[in-house]
């Protein structure tokens, strides 16, 4: 029987060293893992800490509290510091922390909770975003805007080399700029005779992309404002970008021998920003009294650019003229006696719609301008209208023949 015993009580101590053998692994683990999360977040273990490794050491899934994740959820670039050599410092790790921290990312199954210091203010709301017009947004961000603008440059491209050509063999250029007294009915044009072939671009969304003008009106609400335009002449070069295909354009008139010309509206008094802003993206040379003509210039007043061609035609002869507006090619678009759909029906006359395409290019601007106008009256003639749900109309009643 004491044999029994004694022999009962080795069995026990056996099992009880096997035992305690089998949990020093998994108490080595424990500790390695609050080790671990001690240094990635800088934490004291809690109650709520070992709690949860004490469910881990029972056997049962553990629940982690988000803001002591083990190693398996910690983010990849800490495991590749540990297992790199020197790589596993706690200052190491700290500063990786720091940064993931900083740094969002998809891939994150954890967030730190960060305290805030007592009477510390509130984070700031966050900010909200002013949606973009849908003519802004097809103007400037779209690829179908591009496109027009590529097509409209490479066609400007193929018309200025054939007119060349043709003066070089001796046949008759003739100016595309109305003459004074001429009507859009009845057009004629100022003679060219053999004075040096010149182009006219407009400058305005036709050579640049005002794009920091219309973010900073955008910011700001209200709409257009003549104050912020004058700021944005004088400081805004650098928020501008060159229009899909003018540079390539611009090219090819001068290696054709056409000089290029400036004509806009923006203000005499800011001449020198502007051919600043045109030399620095490129299409120069550009200088005030010579290729670059500004709003006042010539006596013309407000908006009108005749007077201006005009005096451009005396001393060349105007093959082309590139805009947005109708107004970039003669002033008659905008005489206030004409209604919306006359001026529309100008456009297409058989004495002017020749031009489009042959000397007179026009480039599409559905963000301002003379063309974002028109009441639902104005736009949709009364037999174009349409009501959801409405019977069709019947059937016209056969005729004999």
């Amino acid at each position: 029987m004491k044999r029994l015993l004694a022999l009962s009580g080795s069995l026990a101590a056996v099992a009880l060293l096997q035992g305690c053998a089998a949990a020093i692994p998994m108490a080595a683990d424990m500790m390695g893992r609050r080790h671990y999360d001690a240094r990635l977040n800088g934490r004291i273990q809690t109650d709520t800490d070992l709690a949860a490794y004490a469910t881990a050491a029972a056997g049962a899934p553990p629940v982690i509290p988000a803001a002591f994740a083990g190693p398996e959820t910690a983010p990849a670039p800490i495991h590749a510091a540990m297992l790199q050599p020197g790589g596993g410092s706690d200052i190491a790790l700290q500063q990786a922390s720091a940064q993931e921290d900083e740094t969002p990312s998809a891939s994150r199954t954890y967030v730190a909770p960060r305290k805030r210091k007592r009477g510390a203010p509130p984070p700031p709301p966050p900010r909200t975003t002013t949606a973009v017009p849908a003519g802004i947004q097809y103007l400037y961000g779209s690829g179908e805007a591009a496109a027009q603008y590529l097509q409209t440059y490479i066609a400007l491209e193929n018309y200025l080399l054939g007119v060349t050509s043709d003066r070089a063999i001796g046949h008759i250029v003739r100016s595309v700029v109305l003459a004074p007294g001429a009507s859009l009915q009845n057009p004629s044009f100022l003679p060219c005779d053999q004075k040096p072939m010149a182009v006219v671009f407009d400058i305005d969304e036709t050579v640049v992309f005002n794009l920091g003008f219309e973010q900073a009106s955008l910011a700001a609400g209200g709409g257009y404002n003549a104050a912020r335009w004058d700021a944005w002449e004088r400081s805004g070069s650098k928020a501008v970008s060159l229009a899909p295909g003018v540079a390539e354009a611009i090219k090819v008139a001068r290696d054709s021998h056409v000089e290029v010309i400036f004509n806009s509206n923006r203000s005499g008094a800011n001449a020198e920003k502007t051919a600043a802003m045109l030399n620095g993206l490129g299409v120069g040379p550009v200088a005030y009294g010579t290729n670059l003509w500004l709003k006042g210039d010539s006596g013309s007043s407000g908006n009108g650019k005749d007077a201006r061609r005009q005096d451009i035609s005396v001393h060349y002869c105007v093959i082309a003229m590139v805009g947005d507006q109708l107004g970039d090619f003669s002033d008659l678009f905008n005489a206030g006696d004409i209604t919306l759909s006359e001026r529309r029906q100008l456009t297409a006359n058989r004495e002017i719609y020749l031009l489009w395409g042959h000397g007179w290019f026009m480039l599409p601007n559905p963000a301002y301008g003379t063309a974002v106008n028109g009441t639902q009256a104005e736009i949709f003639p009364a037999d174009k209208r349409w009501t959801p749900g409405e019977a069709p109309p019947p059937d016209p009643a056969p005729t004999e023949k």
